[in-house]
């Protein structure tokens, strides 16, 4: 089963939450591929917004992105863009 992983930063300013964690779900779920998002020693399911939530990721933490299945690399690719280009969020202040 092919396997893809890939490391970025979250760089948004409000970190990993609801709407963020909704746009990598949504995302995933696109997929076939298994896929999973750790941070530190917690790993979790991507496809799950409650499960993304519980990583309480800050600006800044560092998450890998893994997934197995047959579009794996198109998985993590998609999810990377998301969490690279910061959700489309603008970073001022409210």
């Amino acid at each position: 089963m092919p396997h893809a992983e890939k490391t970025v930063v979250l760089t948004n300013r409000m970190g990993l939450h609801a709407r963020p964690s909704t746009q990598i779900a949504t995302a995933a779920s696109r997929f076939g591929s298994d896929v999973t998002i750790t941070k530190d020693d917690m790993t979790v399911d991507a496809k799950s917004v409650l499960e993304l939530l519980m990583l309480a990721a800050e600006c800044g933490s560092e998450l890998t992105i893994q997934a197995d299945g047959a579009d794996a690399q198109a998985t993590v690719q998609a999810i990377a863009a998301l969490i690279e280009t910061r959700f489309g969020e603008l970073d001022v202040d409210a």
